[in-house]
C-alpha cells in the first residue's frame, strides 16, 4: 500500500492579536530574510517586531484579528486531496507555514506520523524566491533530517505560467474587465495592474529569479486574455525598511493611473490566497489612495483560491514530481526555466 504525503508550504499569519509580535519576530529572524549573524539576526528581529507589532495589530483588526492565510490554505489542501484521488493508495495533504503555526517541525512530526512512502514538497508561491519557497524548503529538509524522516522526497519549485494557475488567474481578470467595461461610461480604457510583493534590489541583483518568474506569470496572463490592445503593467507592494526595492511601486502607478485619468484593476499576481496584502493593502489602503489620486474606478482581482482549474494544475504538479526521481527538484516543466542571469534558480538541470 503505497502512501503519498504533500506537504503545502506558504507563510503564515497570526491567528489572534497577541501572536502577531511572535509571528513577526519569526519572520525577521528568518536568515532568509535578514542575513546577518544569528545574534545580530536575533536582536533585531526583537526590535522590529516590537515596533511593527501595533501598525500590524492595527491592520489585523481589519480582518477580525486574524489572518485568514490558513483557512483558506485548509481549503485548498483539501481540494487538492481529491483532486490527487488515485495517485496512490493513500494521498494526505499536509501544510507547513513558515512564521506560525501549523510550522514545520509540527508538520514533519504529523508527516513521519504518517509513515509515507513518498514526500512531494509544493510551495504555494507559483514563483520561486530564496526568500519564501527557498526558506520554506531549506528549513524543511533540515528538521525533516533532524527528526528522521527518511522518505524519498520530490520537491516543485516553482510554477511562473502552469496552465491551470494561468487559466485560473486569467478567468478572474477577464471578469473584472468585463463588469468594468459595463460601468466605466467615457472613462479611458483601464489599465492592468498585475501587483507582486516586492524584494530589495540587492535580493535581484544576487541571482534571485523572483522578479523574472513574476514578469513571466503576468505575461502568461495576460496573453491568455486576448485582448490585443490590453493596457498592463507589472508593479510592486509592501516596501519595507530603508534598502531600495523592485519597483516600478504599485502605490505610484496607482498615483499617475490618477493623473492620467484611468480605471484600474489590479491583480495579485504573486498571491494564491487572501491575507493582509491584498485585503488590506490593496483592498483598503491602496483603495483610499486610488480615490485620492483620481483614479475613476478601481477594482482588485480575486486571488485564485481554490479554483477547481487552479488545484487540477497543482495536482498535476504533484502527480509529475511523485513519477520523478527522488530528491529531485522539479520546475513546472521538470527542467530549469528561469535564464542563466538567475544564479539562484533552485533548478541547476
Amino acid at each position: 500500500m503505497k502512501k503519498l504525503a504533500v506537504v503545502l508550504f506558504n507563510l503564515g499569519g497570526p491567528d489572534s492579536p497577541e501572536a502577531v509580535r511572535p509571528f513577526l519576530f519569526n519572520l525577521f529572524n528568518d536568515p532568509a530574510i535578514i542575513g546577518a549573524p544569528t545574534p545580530v539576526r536575533w536582536a533585531l528581529a526583537q526590535v522590529i517586531s516590537r515596533r511593527r507589532a501595533p501598525v500590524a495589530r492595527e491592520i489585523y483588526q481589519h480582518l477580525g484579528g486574524r489572518s485568514p492565510l490558513l483557512p483558506h490554505t485548509e481549503d485548498q489542501a483539501r481540494a487538492l486531496e481529491g483532486a490527487l484521488a488515485g495517485a496512490a493508495d493513500e494521498v494526505r495533504v499536509f501544510i507547513a507555514m513558515r512564521y506560525w503555526h501549523p510550522m514545520t517541525d509540527e508538520t514533519v512530526a504529523a508527516v513521519k506520523q504518517f509513515g509515507p512512502d513518498q514526500v512531494v514538497l509544493l510551495p504555494l508561491y507559483p514563483q520561486y524566491s530564496r526568500t519564501t519557497s527557498g526558506s520554506s524548503i531549506g528549513q524543511w529538509r533540515a528538521r525533516a533530517a533532524a527528526a528522521g524522516l527518511r522518505a524519498p522526497t520530490t520537491t516543485v519549485c516553482c510554477y511562473p505560467t502552469d496552465p491551470g494557475f494561468v487559466q485560473a488567474q486569467a478567468a478572474l481578470v477577464a471578469d473584472a474587465l468585463d463588469a468594468l467595461e459595463a460601468e466605466r461610461g467615457d472613462h479611458p480604457p483601464p489599465r492592468v495592474l498585475f501587483s507582486a510583493h516586492g524584494l530589495p534590489k540587492k535580493v535581484i541583483a544576487g541571482g534571485d529569479p523572483y522578479q523574472w518568474q513574476v514578469e513571466q506569470s503576468a505575461a502568461a496572463v495576460a496573453a491568455a486574455l486576448n485582448r490585443p490592445d490590453l493596457d498592463w503593467r507589472v508593479t510592486y507592494q509592501s516596501r519595507v525598511g530603508p534598502l531600495e526595492w523592485i519597483g516600478p511601486a504599485t502605490d505610484s502607478e496607482i498615483e499617475a493611473a490618477g493623473r492620467e485619468g484611468k480605471p484600474l484593476v489590479v491583480v495579485p499576481i504573486a498571491f494564491v490566497s487572501e491575507h493582509s496584502e491584498t485585503l488590506v493593502e490593496l483592498d483598503i489602503e491602496y483603495g483610499e489612495l486610488a480615490h485620492t489620486s483620481g483614479v475613476p474606478l478601481y477594482r482588485r482581482v480575486s486571488t485564485v483560491l481554490s479554483a477547481p482549474v487552479f488545484v487540477d494544475g497543482l495536482a498535476g504538479l504533484v502527480r509529475r514530481a511523485a513519477g520523478a526521481a527522488a530528491e529531485t527538484t522539479l520546475s513546472q516543466q521538470g527542467g530549469r526555466i528561469c535564464p542563466g542571469t538567475c544564479g539562484q534558480c533552485p533548478n541547476r538541470a
